[in-house]
């Protein structure tokens, strides 16, 4: 069955769904973007998804022509013309058609297209064993240049971090910020377990503050779990007795490995085991209905 996707207020089929090439989000990457998992007939978090949907184009200067509750309503209909009940929905806000120019003022309107369908980031068994991870050489931008919060359409840092992660034969990279400390991996926020504590770096040392990462400080103080943020480096995570990533589309999923040492006894540990399990069945009782 051909994808229905929601094009500028319209849904069309699939094939029908394109722009133009000289839109500026295809010509230099300048637009945002949102990736929101559902399950079983709720979204989780939608609301806290377009709300930095929108402090990412305020940041941009990228005027939205849409309210927050027609684009929360526009990822609804999305997915109910696709008859889905779990997936994935990507939102892509470009600064729309301009010239060849960088001038984003030449950009009459912006353009805004909704993707709802199926993802698998990791296969199963990597959910039950855990990740192997190395260290890119690629270092995340420095905050001066652009804000992590910021989900810009320009992710060739990422990209090039992630081809360096799959020649070493890892499914993800670890990327460190520009002082040596760790920022993030390659699409998701990293967090290690010391002596039954969580840490996570702040959002200052380059990472972004993920939806999924705000639900893990839900759930350790839920759980009674201790969860401080702090500067961290690999030696952390080299001897730290647990770590996990976390992301919208990897969820929770551990890693158990990082340049090709061990974290605690290289299984996933019962603390990431705990948060695991209960985010789990966090995204499957709580979200928008739909």
């Amino acid at each position: 069955m051909s994808r229905k996707i929601w094009l500028d207020g319209n849904l069309v089929e699939e094939a029908e769904a394109k722009i133009s090439v000289f839109d500026h989000g295809l010509l230099y990457g300048d637009g945002i973007f949102e990736g929101i998992r559902f399950y079983e007939g709720r979204v989780f978090r939608l609301r806290e998804h377009i709300e930095r949907l929108f402090l990412s184009a305020k940041a941009l200067l990228l005027k939205m022509p849409w309210t927050l509750d027609e684009v929360c309503e526009a990822c609804l209909v999305t997915i109910r013309a696709n008859a889905l009940q779990d997936g994935y929905i990507r939102l892509v806000v470009t600064r729309g058609v301009g010239d060849l120019g960088l001038n984003p003022y030449l950009c009459p309107s912006p353009s805004m297209f909704i993707i709802a369908s199926g993802i698998t980031l990791y296969p199963k068994e990597f959910y039950e064993n855990g990740l192997e991870v190395v260290t890119c050489s690629t270092r995340r931008p420095t905050p001066a240049s652009l804000s992590p919060q910021v989900k810009s359409l320009n992710y060739l840092n990422n990209v090039m971090a992630k081809v360096e992660a799959l020649k070493a034969g890892a499914k993800e990279g670890l990327m460190l910020n520009e002082q040596g400390y760790v920022a993030e991996c390659t699409g998701d926020n990293v967090f290690l377990v010391k002596k039954g504590v969580v840490y996570t770096p702040p959002v200052s040392d380059g990472s972004l503050d993920g939806i999924t990462r705000q639900t893990i400080f839900d759930l350790c103080d839920e759980l009674g779990i201790t969860i401080q943020e702090t500067s961290m480096t690999r030696y952390d995570l080299y001897t730290a007795d647990e770590s996990f990533l976390t992301g919208t589309a990897a969820e929770t999923i551990p890693m158990v490995k990082l340049d090709e040492r061990e974290i605690g006894d290289g299984k996933p540990g019962p603390v990431s085991l705990r948060l695991i399990e209960a985010y789990g069945q966090k995204v499957r009782s709580e979200g928008t209905e739909f």
